[in-house]
């Protein structure tokens, strides 16, 4: 199929979703990596002497084809995949693991690369140019170019078993995931459940032809039965299903899987002259290395641990004298968490939701970038898709000549189904770069699995995708990476948008979720969806005076996760039992028992499917980042244009062209101050 080998004809080439059929991906992905292929050969033959035009820019363009195949196939086994698609992945991982190393292991093309490096002080380079030539020397030398040849033989290998682990890994946890179902039949035992959630449920077992109302793990099903039904077997019945994805000692077990990933990273890792899998991840992270990693953990759980022990004595206290539960497992949290909130701030997520429509918070952040960023978002119609729930936009910026420049194809894709996984993401179908005095604009998407519309039925009427405060602040957060890829503004594909240290990467995200919480910014949008009002300032105060309502235990929470992580991947080790291990790793976080039936590790898809492994500490890293960023907007004014065009010049369009601290300093003026943190979170 010869769709893939040239630049699409369709609009803005965009992908044309609707001319590729599953049987095109195979032979695509053969003859891409021939070309791609071609395209290093061409290099390496190259009888001039090395420079930096003909060997490293040369390279970072090359395989373009192949990365934008790779993007759209990946992109969619995420968000539209099937049984086939699942099999073709598995089929293809392993060329592409190949061809990645035979790039990684060519001794001639790191030769030459190695050549440029040595004169690098020579050569007149912008800080880009640097940069890049940074990256791709230790992209080679982190990566076994300096191995010797049985010990390359060795890391194809590894990763070519990584590569099937982490998609088997992935099809596990989703296949766990839409095999459970819980179908109730008698009403009495969704009493609590808010009309809203009770309408989808019973939504979701008329389509499935079955009676009463039905609720699965995807997270809007999912969230409201264990934070509000009263029943709590039911809600136990649930918790438990969710907490054992890949933990049944079935088909779908992902105990091997971990066990084996964790050994094939601390193998590679060793291989390449590193003490562990964190050491080599580390290394090209803001934090540099598992001490200072474990130092800041630690630093922050010294700050949590007591706040949240306190609160959990609270909430403790107060399932005690509402219902005489004497001991809070983990299915009641988020019942008693909620019904605390209520008394506390009077504040519900029901009494919310009928402010956050959908489409009205997708133009509130809209209307919030144009008025930092000066990008307007246009819906069109013309541009193909995926899914029919799928919704493109042109993303334009006024030009000097009075008309206007496209700046980005935007794509999301917001409601939960059958063929995507859960949870929320930003992606890109196609990324920004220069090439012969062109810049190519952009294609980015976010996906994520928020609350669906309600359709009608003799029993109630249609009511438009209505928003929890939590599914809103999901949408900015996600809204934030897309604004990293869509404002970029770089040479190089590989140093554009969130091509940037890990560790760096969740700061436009984080620091976009502030702007849920200004009375400013929500008049722009929390409108409530059948009278058009705005969102009470009693409730604007109480959203924001909940915001570090027990926000002890969620950073004890993320805590746990970070430190788990480091846990696997800090050392090299014999994991005979993955519960027993992840247990003794959460110790000093767990405030609730522990649930025998379940294992948190076996569907920890951040860190054994995804890209977080030795980095899930990012998130909470990040806030140190976004709250120092966002005490700069609150000083200056929170649509202040000046402070605007910092955060877009400085942050947002310079992808990886420079270290993250040096960029933030740019910005902010200074390095960022782990006290903003800890004020925003009420921890000081």
């Amino acid at each position: 199929m010869t769709l893939f080998f040239a630049p699409f004809s369709s609009k803005y080439k965009t992908a044309p979703f609707s001319k590729i059929s599953l049987p095109d991906y195979q032979p695509a992905f053969e003859k891409t990596i021939e070309i791609a292929r071609n395209e290093i050969n061409a290099i390496t033959q190259n009888p001039d002497v090395p420079t930096f035009t003909n060997t490293i820019e040369a390279l970072d363009f090359a395989g373009a084809a192949l990365d934008r195949l790779s993007s759209i196939f990946f992109n969619l086994n995420s968000a539209e995949t099937c049984d086939e698609m699942q099999k073709i992945a598995q089929e293809v991982s392993p060329l592409l693991t190949e061809f990645s190393n035979d790039i990684a292991l060519n001794e001639v093309l790191f030769k030459r690369i190695k050549a440029v490096y040595d004169q690098k002080e020579s050569l007149d380079l912008t800080t880009e140019q640097a940069t890049l030539l940074d990256k791709k020397f230790k992209g080679f030398s982190r990566n076994g170019a300096l191995l010797y040849d049985a010990d390359k033989l060795k890391l194809r290998e590894i990763d070519t078993e990584l590569a099937k682990l982490k998609l088997t890994y992935g099809e596990n946890v989703l296949a766990e995931t839409n095999n459970y179902q819980l179908h109730i039949t008698n009403e009495i035992d969704l009493k609590g459940l808010p009309t809203g959630a009770k309408e989808m449920a019973s939504s979701l077992a008329k389509s499935k032809g079955l009676d009463g109302w039905v609720f699965t793990l995807d997270f809007p099903s999912y969230l409201p039965f264990v934070t509000y039904v009263d029943n709590r077997e039911l809600r136990k019945e649930i918790a438990i299903a969710a907490g054992k994805k890949g933990f049944q000692n079935n088909e779908f077990d992902n105990q091997e899987n971990v066990k084996r990933i964790v050994a094939l990273r601390h193998q590679r890792a060793q291989l390449l002259g590193y003490a562990s899998h964190s050491d080599f991840v580390l290394e090209e992270r803001m934090a540099q290395n598992p001490n200072n990693v474990q130092s800041f953990l630690n630093d922050l759980l010294g700050k949590a641990k007591p706040a949240a022990e306190k609160e959990f004595a609270q909430l403790t206290a107060f399932a005690k004298e509402l219902d005489g539960i004497d001991q809070l497992e983990k299915w009641d949290g988020a019942y008693y968490s909620e019904k605390l909130k209520q008394k506390l701030f009077s504040l519900d997520d029901e009494v919310l939701k009928p402010y956050f429509k959908l489409e009205n918070v997708l133009n509130g952040a809209f209307t919030i970038a144009e008025k930092l960023f000066g990008i307007t978002f246009k819906e069109v119609f013309d541009i193909d898709k995926y899914h029919e729930e799928v919704q493109t936009f042109e993303v334009l910026s006024p030009s000097s000549n009075g008309s206007h420049e496209l700046v980005a194809i935007f794509y999301s894709d917001f409601f939960p189904r059958k063929g995507k996984r859960n949870g929320a993401w930003m992606t890109s179908f196609k990324p920004q770069y220069i090439k012969d005095g062109i810049n190519e604009r952009p294609h980015i998407s976010i996906v994520c699995n928020f609350t669906p519309p309600i359709v009608s039925s003799e029993k109630s009427e249609s009511k438009p995708s209505l928003l929890t405060f939590n599914e809103v602040t999901t949408l900015f957060h996600e809204f934030g990476h897309a604004l990293h890829g869509m404002l970029a503004n770089t040479t190089y594909p590989s140093l554009s948008g969130t091509s940037v240290y890990w560790d760096f990467v969740e700061l436009p995200s984080q620091v976009m979720e502030n702007w849920c919480y200004e009375p400013e910014a929500l008049a722009l949008f929390a409108k409530h969806y059948e009278t058009g009002a705005i969102i009470p300032q009693l409730y604007v105060e109480k959203i924001k005076e909940s915001a570090s309502f027990l926000e002890g235990m969620a950073t004890l929470r993320q805590l746990s996760f970070g430190i788990l992580d480091m846990t696997y991947h800090g050392k090299s080790q014999t994991i005979d039992d993955v519960k027993a291990f992840e247990k003794q790793a959460m110790e000093g976080t767990s405030l609730y028992p522990d649930v025998a039936e379940n294992c948190m590790s076996t569907s920890f898809s951040h860190i054994f499917q995804g890209g977080y492994s030795s980095g899930y500490y990012s998130y909470k890293w990040a806030e140190v980042l976004d709250a120092d960023a966002f005490a700069y907007f609150q000083e200056k004014g929170i649509f202040n244009k000046e402070v605007a065009t910092k955060f877009k010049d400085n942050v947002l369009s310079k992808g990886g062209t420079e270290l993250p601290m040096e960029l933030y300093k740019k910005f902010r003026g200074q390095e960022p101050k782990v006290e903003a943190l800890l004020k925003r979170a009420g921890l000081i």
